[in-house]
């Protein structure tokens, strides 16, 4: 096949280009090279690549940001969507996009389903549902909900967490705040099985298992080899941040299961891979 990737040159665009190139011809496009806010912009891109897919991992995703600037990130997480859509409609492309556990509110206390109704509770969340609704009416479309990521090179939670150990013997980290780590090369690895396989509609995708976020950062310093640094629990009303986030959001795999026959690696032992192997981390230094 051949695949558009747009937003290739973030954690999960690279993940995807890396592994989908080994058996289709990937081509990448990012920020720089068009504004995805501009219906003729995408108009053009699609139509000079005649892609089989688009896949768009583009997004305003700075959820704190995402407060202020609300009119910016819907033009991007929502009206990027619909741009999307018209450039791939007179073709006949695969649409894959990606949206958030942050599209719930946290209060159903279980796993969420493909199929539970959203309830946003910030405007990231807001302006990724919003992107959603576009989706149904296009016919071949997957839209994967995914959660807490980290990955590659770039900054994410857990090299957070390694930079703060390495200045600070005590780190406080929420409790408070449950869901799924899940590492983009796991999850690149279910979306390439995805498109492979022709599946449309909605899938939830992270990695097995929960935790909060303290107990992620306990174990980004116990699999970095970090004994000299202690991880406190702490509440999240005393981050005071501009946006809310729902304190339970774990998504449901069982459709992606039932569906592909696949089952997604416990977070933990993803975790370790990517310390080990990206990261490269032998006695706590990166």
């Amino acid at each position: 096949m051949k695949i558009l990737i747009l937003g290739h040159e973030g954690m999960l665009g690279r993940d995807l280009s890396k592994l989908l190139s080994m058996d289709h011809e990937v081509t990448g496009r990012d920020v720089g090279d068009f504004d995805i806010a501009s219906v003729d912009q995408c108009i053009d891109l699609v139509q000079g690549i005649q892609p089989n897919v688009v896949i768009n991992v583009a997004a305003y995703t700075n959820v704190d940001g995402c407060e202020s600037n609300e009119q910016q990130c819907m033009a991007v997480n929502a009206q990027g969507v619909c741009n999307l859509v018209a450039s791939c409609r007179d073709l006949n492309l695969k649409i894959v996009h990606f949206s958030t556990d942050y599209i719930f509110d946290g209060t159903k206390g279980a796993p969420y389903l493909e199929d539970d109704i959203p309830s946003p509770m910030n405007a990231y969340g807001r302006s990724k549902l919003e992107g959603e609704k576009v989706l149904p009416a296009y016919p071949d479309h997957l839209l994967i909900r995914t959660a807490w990521l980290y990955g590659g090179k770039a900054r994410n939670f857990v090299t957070a967490i390694l930079e703060k150990a390495k200045t600070n013997k005590t780190i406080e980290v929420v409790n408070d705040q449950e869901g799924s780590p899940t590492y983009t090369r796991d999850l690149a690895g279910a979306v390439k099985h995805l498109i492979e396989g022709d599946f449309k509609g909605t899938f939830h995708v992270t990695n097995r298992g929960r935790c909060s976020w303290y107990e992620f950062a306990g174990k980004i310093v116990e699999y970095a080899g970090l004994p000299d640094v202690s991880v406190k629990p702490m509440s999240s009303d005393r981050l005071d941040r501009p946006a809310q986030r729902p304190a339970f959001s774990v998504l449901s795999c069982r459709k992606f299961m039932t569906a592909t026959g696949k089952v997604m690696r416990p977070w933990q032992i993803a975790l370790q891979e990517y310390l080990e192997e990206d990261l490269r981390i032998k006695t706590g230094t990166a």
